[in-house]
C-alpha cells in the first residue's frame, strides 16, 4: 500500500502580516503570548517527529531598524494604495518597539529543530495581487528574502507561500527564476480563487468547509502536482485556532482527522496550514489541541500508513521517484 504524506506549513509573519489591519501598539500582548508559544510548538514537533516549513517574512529575520534597511531592497513596490507596502508603513514607525517585528532568535529555534525548513514569504509580505504590483518589484522583494536567510542563517531557501495566497503565472514564473523550486498554492474551489478580490460569499464557504464538505476532495497525488514553473503543492486545511465559547471547535478538529483517515487510506497526501499568531489568543488552548492532533498523527505514522513530510521533502521525493507533470 502507497504510503499516504502529511505536509505542515506554517506562515510565520507576525505584524507584517497584519500590519494595513491592525495596529503594533495595540497587539504587544498578543505577539508576546504567540513568541512564547512558537517554542513550544516546535517542542512538540520535535517530540512527535514532526517536519514542517516555516514560511517566514523576510523582515521578521533583522535584528533591528538598521539590519531592516541594510537587507531592503532598492526597488520598492509601488501598489496604488500605499497602505499595502511595509515599507510605507515601516517608515512611520521611528523609535517604535521591535516586538511582533523582529524575531531573528526565533528562526534561529526553528532552524535548531530536526526537520524544520525555512522557506519564504517573502521579504516584504508583498501582495502580488494588489493594484500597482509590478513583477520588478516582486522579484526584488524575493532576492531580498534570499539574502538575509542565506546571510544570516547560512539558508538558501527552496519554497515559498505568497501572502494572502495571492499570486498568478507571472509571480510563479518570477520565483522560478529567482531559485525557488516550490510554492503553496489554493484549493481548486471557487471560493479560494482570486484571494486579492475577497467577498462574505467566499468567506462564508471557506469557513463552511471546515465544519461540513463544500468544495471538491482535498487530499491529492503529489505525482498529479503541476510542476511548471514551479511545483505546486496545493493547500488542503487551514488549522483553525481555538475561540472561546465556540461549539465548532471540536468539530473543525474532527473534520481534520476525518480528512486525514481518509488521505491514509488512498495513500493520498494532504497540506495542513496556519499562522503561529493564530496561537496568540488563547495559547493554551491552541497547544492541548495541537497536540491532541499530533498524537493522532503519530497513531498513523506508527502503522506505517503516513508520513510527515515538508514542502521541501515533497519536491525531493517527486523529483526523486516520478516524472513531473507539465
Amino acid at each position: 500500500m502507497t504510503k499516504a504524506n502529511l505536509i505542515i506549513s506554517l506562515d510565520f509573519e507576525l505584524h507584517w502580516g497584519r500590519f494595513d489591519k491592525y495596529a503594533l501598539d495595540e497587539n504587544g500582548k498578543y505577539y508576546a503570548q504567540t513568541l512564547e508559544a512558537l517554542p513550544r510548538i516546535l517542542d512538540l514537533f520535535e517530540k512527535y517527529n514532526i517536519r514542517a516549513t516555516w514560511a517566514t517574512v523576510g523582515m521578521l529575520m533583522a535584528e533591528s531598524w538598521e539590519e531592516w534597511k541594510a537587507f531592503s531592497p532598492e526597488i520598492l513596490p509601488s501598489f496604488h494604495q500605499e497602505k499595502y507596502s511595509a515599507f510605507h508603513w515601516a517608515s512611520k514607525q521611528s523609535g517604535k518597539s521591535k516586538l511582533g517585528l523582529f524575531a531573528p532568535e526565533m528562526v534561529n529555534k526553528i532552524l535548531e529543530t530536526p526537520g524544520q525548513e525555512l522557506a519564504s514569504h517573502t521579504f516584504s509580505h508583498f501582495y502580488t495581487g494588489e493594484k500597482g504590483s509590478t513583477l520588478e518589484a516582486f522579484e526584488a522583494d524575493l532576492q531580498a528574502s534570499k539574502k538575509i536567510a542565506q546571510a544570516k542563517f547560512g539558508v538558501a531557501m527552496q519554497s515559498l507561500v505568497f501572502p494572502r495566497n495571492q499570486y498568478h503565472s507571472q509571480v510563479m514564473e518570477v520565483a522560478a527564476k529567482t531559485g525557488f523550486t516550490s510554492a503553496r498554492v489554493n484549493p481548486s474551489d471557487w471560493f479560494w480563487k482570486e484571494t486579492s478580490n475577497e467577498n462574505l460569499l467566499k468567506k462564508v464557504f471557506r469557513t463552511g468547509d471546515t465544519l461540513l464538505p463544500m468544495g471538491k476532495p482535498v487530499s491529492f497525488d503529489l505525482k498529479e502536482c503541476v510542476a511548471q514553473p514551479l511545483f505546486q503543492v496545493p493547500a488542503s486545511r487551514l488549522l483553525r485556532p481555538y475561540r472561546e465559547g465556540s461549539v465548532f471547535n471540536r468539530r473543525r478538529i474532527e473534520r481534520i482527522k476525518s480528512e486525514l483517515e481518509q488521505v491514509c487510506e488512498k495513500g493520498q497526501s494532504y497540506h495542513l496550514w496556519w499562522h503561529p499568531h493564530n496561537f496568540g489568543n488563547y495559547p493554551e488552548e491552541n497547544l492541548r489541541i495541537l497536540e491532541d492532533l499530533l498524537i493522532f498523527i503519530r497513531s498513523y505514522v506508527a502503522s506505517g500508513m503516513l508520513q510527515s513530510i515538508s514542502m521541501k521533502d515533497a519536491y525531493n521525493l517527486i523529483a526523486k521517484n516520478y516524472s513531473f507533470s507539465k
